[in-house]
């Protein structure tokens, strides 16, 4: 989770929903109660989501989509407003090319927001959501500001 406080953005933390359960629906059930406890506690006015990617198996693609609908439902139902981003995206946004390997987003997002020592893939995966989607947010609005009215 970061914050643009407008002086810059801020690392405010980052972690992981452990998950026990061997029923899917179960599971999609600790995702969104997850999701939802991390939103209540921190209070973010918005969500940032990265599409499903469909390599070459399309039964974890159908599982992974159930688990994003769990975490969208979860934003949703507290108020936020969902952003999604192709990882292509978030890679071009962080790294300038699309195809940047894992381990040089993750070293641009310790870059970016300062951090200093070991990183999950994960963690930083999940964070350079959050920085594409604050660097699409400042664009928009530096692209407004500049809007003849």
């Amino acid at each position: 989770m970061i914050d643009d406080t407008g002086q810059g953005l801020k690392y405010i933390g980052s972690g992981c929903i452990r998950i026990d359960a061997d029923y899917f629906p179960d599971r999609l059930k600790k995702i969104f109660d997850g999701v939802s406890a991390v939103v209540a506690e921190f209070q973010p006015t918005q969500m940032a989501i990265e599409q499903v990617f469909m390599h070459r198996n399309a039964d974890s693609a159908l599982k992974l989509g159930q688990a994003r609908g769990a975490a969208i439902c979860a934003g949703q139902n507290q108020g936020l407003a969902v952003f999604e981003y192709a990882a292509r995206q978030v890679k071009q946004a962080l790294v300038g090319k699309g195809n940047a390997e894992k381990h040089q987003v993750q070293h641009m997002v310790k870059i970016l927001l300062g951090l200093q020592g070991n990183l999950q893939i994960d963690a930083s995966d999940a964070l350079g959501i959050c920085l594409c989607h604050a660097h699409h947010q400042q664009t928009e609005k530096k692209m407004q500001q500049r809007e003849p009215g």
